[in-house]
């Protein structure tokens, strides 16, 4: 089976290679007219100027709109490449505005993007999936030279690199350090060795953790589970209900409490030319926190996660229910014809043997992160999380020293954290790199052109938020989701706006993103193939299925009033 899979994998890649190819020989590139408002001002050099992603540039050969090469007129006439890559005009309202010709390849441009899903769906393994996506669309781009006119140009742009530095260096040894210590462990074992008293107060702290441990994804799923599993099995929790509560507190609570790796990731992906509250990084990711308040499916599934843990079933569906009947009335904590996934010591803390952790030890270091990403957010307008990372990293490794440890079992420590989250970082670089490829050959654009007159603004939210669950539950990732459909998503709500003459466009964009953000969460939750789906079993000793679908009633519940609060909230503020 597996065999035929790498084979019928070779043959779609193959296929996209042969397309890409075509695409590139005989598919004439659509150029299109791209308009583009900055803020002109004369600065105290009189010179005319405007700013592009924080730094300020010269407005410079000014000429009538109707003149210039680059309007969609001359466009349309256009044999071959266009005579320039930008013009500044001044239009019939006297505005200046920018010039920038851009293409697409009609319904190819989503070419990359559909071979990169079709390769996850099959292989359920995205490292190869998303590589393969940047091969087919360098192609189609005539960049044959893969290393040095795509990878690296990519690697070395700084966005990419604040990510690398977030999430391997700091994130990775901050890790790292924890597990050496012991440090996270004990602040866990802590909270549930004094506060577990029975079933509800088992779910209690396991939800309490998970919220604790907004970082979300692995480090919550494999922390919490294992932890909290043999105090839930001794209060005879059932395994569905743990596993759920488990993972429903990784990345759903993960995107509300955005004070971690997420919004430095996001905001690379969601830039929009000409659009001045996402101009810089700075605007994106104050454009990310403002958007929190519309997170409507991340805040009802750690609600309904809550009702669950307060024993409230109301909302959590028949198969949750029943395994929660059954425990009280059996004892048994799995179904009878289950097969729990081993719960093996994924990350297990290794301190030295005359190391004694401390609860503080997590404490400190967690309360100072969030502090300065709290305070840097209050005073400077954005949170700045490589600060608060790197302080409390900082922190960690002190009172490590400080308590005896030696320098070379810290090392030690942070050279396995960064270890850990290498693959990760990996793949991180990759959803980068194919999300630039996706802008570049137009794929956006593409919707843009096809959807943006026509499709009604309020429809639109539940469309991404359809394709971006339907992504995520197929590729079992939601970041890879995000690098995917942020590039295609943003120009097309933004596009909408404008046609539509939306009074409160800005609000509309944050809608549309938080659809894209809770979508991608919601099918990578739900996902079969998903590491937190996954681990989430495995810590707390659950049937994967048994899981699956035992979470599947609540999730969608809460992505479908969700869908109606964000139509709702279009339709009146929009």
């Amino acid at each position: 089976m597996l065999k035929n899979k790498n084979v019928l994998a070779l043959i779609i890649f193959t296929i996209g290679l042969l397309l890409a190819m075509f695409v590139n020989a005989f598919v004439a590139k659509n150029w299109l007219e791209q308009s583009l408002v900055y803020q002109v001002y004369e600065n105290p050099q009189g010179v005319l100027s405007y700013k592009y992603k924080g730094k300020e540039l010269p407005v410079t050969d000014v000429i009538p709109y109707q003149d210039s090469k680059l309007n969609q007129q001359n466009l349309n006439r256009l044999n071959g490449e266009p005579p320039k890559v930008e013009q500044w005009v001044i239009n019939k309202d006297n505005q200046y505005v920018l010039l920038k010709p851009a293409f697409h390849f009609g319904l190819w441009s989503l070419l990359p993007a559909f071979i990169t899903i079709a390769l996850c769906l099959l292989t359920r393994e995205p490292l190869t999936s998303l590589l393969a996506g940047i091969v087919v669309g360098a192609l189609m781009l005539a960049q044959y030279d893969l290393l040095n006119t795509v990878l690296i140009p990519n690697l070395a742009q700084e966005g990419t690199i604040a990510i690398l530095v977030l999430y391997l260096w700091l994130l990775g040894g901050l890790l790292g350090i924890w597990s050496k210590t012991g440090a996270a462990q004990a602040f866990a074992t802590f909270m549930a060795t004094h506060f577990v008293k029975g079933r509800r107060s088992a779910k209690l702290v396991s939800w309490f953790l998970g919220v604790m441990f907004f970082q979300g994804g692995t480090m919550s799923t494999v922390l919490v589970g294992t932890t909290v599993r043999p105090l839930a099995d001794k209060a005879k929790v059932s395994h569905e209900e743990m596993s759920y509560i488990v993972d429903s507190t990784a990345s759903p609570i993960a995107s509300v409490l955005a004070f971690n790796a997420w919004p430095a990731y996001v905001q690379a992906l969601i830039f929009v030319p000409g659009v001045t509250f996402l101009a810089t990084e700075a605007d994106r990711l104050a454009f990310f926190f403002s958007s929190i308040p519309f997170s409507f499916y991340g805040i009802l599934a750690v609600l309904g996660t809550l009702l669950l843990s307060m024993n409230i079933m109301t909302f959590s569906g028949q198969r949750i229910r029943a395994a929660h009947h059954r425990t009280l009335t059996t004892g048994q904590l799995d179904a009878p014809d289950a097969q729990p996934l081993s719960a093996k010591e994924l990350h297990h803390c290794d301190p030295p043997k005359d190391y004694q952790p401390h609860v503080l030890e997590f404490l400190l270091p967690l309360v100072s992160l969030i502090a300065i990403a709290v305070l840097t957010f209050v005073y400077m307008g954005t949170p700045m999380v490589n600060w608060a990372f790197g302080f409390a990293l900082l922190l960690s490794a002190v009172i490590a020293l400080a308590k005896g440890m030696t320098l070379l079992n810290l090392i030690e420590g942070f050279s396995n954290g960064l270890k850990g989250v290498v693959f990760a970082s990996v793949i991180l670089m990759l959803a980068v790199i194919i999300g630039s490829i996706s802008k570049e050959i137009g794929g956006g654009l593409f919707l843009v052109s096809a959807l943006g007159e026509t499709l009604p603004f309020w429809l639109l939210p539940i469309i991404l938020q359809l394709i971006t669950m339907i992504i995520a539950f197929s590729t079992g990732t939601s970041w890879g989701t995000y690098a995917i459909a942020f590039p295609l998503a943003l120009p097309l709500a933004w596009a909408v706006s404008q046609s539509q003459a939306l009074a409160n466009p800005e609000l509309y964009m944050m809608v549309c993103f938080a659809t894209v953000l809770n979508g991608s969460v919601y099918g990578d939750q739900c996902s079969p193939i998903s590491d937190t789906t996954i681990l989430s079993s495995m810590t707390t000793g659950c049937d994967l299925m048994d899981h699956v679908k035992s979470q599947l009633f609540p999730a969608t519940l809460a992505a479908s009033l969700a869908a109606v609060l964000w139509t709702v909230t279009v339709i009146l503020f929009a």
